[in-house]
């Protein structure tokens, strides 16, 4: 293994060759680059369900950020966790932790690879100091309602990992369910925990019964603890064309006060791989030297993938219905409403019935057939409509916009811009555009001009002329936008100066 990781003189070996034993570093690794598409309408490709708060007022990302608070103190938790997260949601991701009142390092993945490379990332930036590590890899749209359970079977892992095994959580199963993958128990150890004796794929409904009947498979939790160090040396003999990718890219990575961003076309030449697939289905194989052990969780763990699962999570009227939002329901059984635009959502005499609002599309499903939604959203794509990716709201690092109304050559934007912010310094080829100030106060760049303008006051910015909005005030500043062209597509862009780095 070509990664230097320290092991400090006079260490106890055991376990795995050369690993010293003493190692109580933990690194908390959220693995924050899912799509959700499950949860469509309310999850999208540019604002996933990681960052939505689906089940309680924070999101799943500030909820499994803040999920090591309060661990054993007999182990040496750092006090900043490592993030994996794609490049589009980056701004939002570090706006959540910010308001969460944590801190993190964030690694954008230049492109998605899944899970295997993205918790390489995460290992390569753990024990950039030199220093071993045992990471607690968790994705970051789970939900856990015992806290304290969570960190009880993470502490047991985490001896386990201590000497050089890889770990994971699984879940005793309650009933059949063809939506996770499962876990074959091998011997029993003495602490609770089993022998990984094999991974399996999510079955069919005959077979996902037998296995629960038989009372010899967990399901997979996909979360993981393992050393940094027995992670990369694993990933190096049994991957080694992805880890010499991922190294490689990491060495290469341009590292910011906010962000740590490896090297694209590093990254760009790793294959495509789960964790479960590129290594943990071939622990105990004769090739491989390394070997796993899965420790039972009963914590009130949800991996929220559907929205049937949501609707399990939360909890229930009398009548076994559950809702968020201004939702009605008159004479219904076992359902879920949401909404998500504020419009009150009513349901007469719904019977196992999934209804989710928002300001641009409404999913009414069975509850027995949410996996389809998957399927539902890749027609969408097909059909190259909007609402696959983007809401009506669009959140910037700026702030946000929201789209009014729109028509053949007009579109109208409610602007709000945060203290502070600015957006970049911009033109574009095919639309001009009208700015209405609401509130606040707005400094604009147009041209060689530099104005201010107040509460009722406007401006006109001609197609072709660069032209910059910032809000140099306390309070969020708020604008009204109205653009008239020939195209009107977030494409039409060209950026000159952008504080986020956004230029081309």
């Amino acid at each position: 293994m070509n990664t230097k990781v320290r092991q400090g003189e006079g260490d106890v070996v055991t376990g795995a060759e050369g690993l010293p034993a003493d190692c109580r570093r933990l690194v908390q690794v959220v693995l924050a680059g899912g799509s959700g598409t499950r949860l469509w309408p309310v999850s999208r490709e540019n604002f996933p369900k990681q960052l939505i708060g689906v089940v309680g007022a924070e999101s799943l990302l500030q909820a499994t950020v803040l999920r090591m608070k309060g661990f054993p103190a007999a182990w040496d938790v750092a006090a900043e966790p490592v993030i994996v997260c794609g490049e589009e949601h980056r701004f939002a991701t570090a706006e959540q932790v910010r308001d969460s009142g944590a801190s993190a390092r964030i690694v954008v993945e230049p492109a998605r690879r899944d899970t295997a490379p993205a918790l390489t990332l995460a290992a390569l930036t753990a024990c950039a100091d030199g220093q071993d590590a045992i990471l607690v890899a968790m994705p970051a749209d789970h939900a856990i309602a015992d806290v304290p359970a969570l960190h009880a079977a993470i502490d047991t892992a985490a001896r386990h990992a201590q000497a050089g095994e890889i770990a994971t959580l699984g879940i005793p199963p309650t009933r059949p369910d063809t939506g996770f993958g499962y876990i074959r128990l091998g011997d029993a150890l003495e602490d609770g925990a089993h022998r990984i004796d094999r991974f399996v794929e999510k079955p069919a409904a005959e077979l996902a019964a037998q296995y629960v009947a038989s009372g010899n498979f967990w399901w997979n939790s996909g979360i993981f603890i393992v050393r940094a160090s027995v992670w990369l040396a694993a990933l190096e003999k049994l991957q080694p064309e992805m880890y010499a990718a991922c190294v490689l890219s990491h060495e290469q990575a341009i590292n910011t006060d906010e962000y740590l961003r490896p090297c694209a076309a590093s990254f760009q030449k790793s294959p495509s791989d789960s964790i479960d697939y590129a290594v943990m289905e071939h622990l105990g194989k004769p090739d491989s030297p390394f070997t796993g052990v899965v420790v039972p969780l009963q914590a009130g763990w949800s991996d929220l993938g559907s929205w049937d699962a949501v609707w399990d999570a939360m909890d229930k009227d009398e009548e076994g219905n559950a809702s968020s939002g201004r939702v009605l329901f008159e004479g219904s059984t076992a359902s879920y409403a949401r909404s998500e635009g504020g419009r009150l959502v009513a349901c007469v005499g719904t019977n196992n019935l999934i209804v989710v609002e928002t300001d641009d599309a409404v999913l009414v499903a069975d509850r027995s057939r949410v996996q389809d939604i998957k399927g539902l959203v890749s027609r969408i794509k097909r059909e190259k409509a909007p609402e696959a990716d983007t809401h009506r709201k669009v959140r910037r690092p700026w702030g946000f916009y929201d789209s009014i109304d729109h028509g053949e050559r007009f579109q109208v934007k409610r602007i709000v811009v945060n203290p502070g912010a600015r957006l970049s310094l911009q033109m574009h080829h095919h639309r001009a555009e009208h700015w209405i100030v609401v509130s606040g106060t707005a400094l604009v760049t147009r041209g060689e001009e530099e104005f201010l303008l107040s509460e009722n006051e406007s401006t006109y910015i001609p197609l072709g002329v660069r032209h910059r909005l910032e809000n140099p005030g306390r309070v969020p500043l708020e604008i009204i936008e109205v653009q008239s062209g020939t195209y009107l597509g977030e494409d039409d862009i060209v950026r000159f100066d952008d504080k986020y780095g956004r230029c081309s």
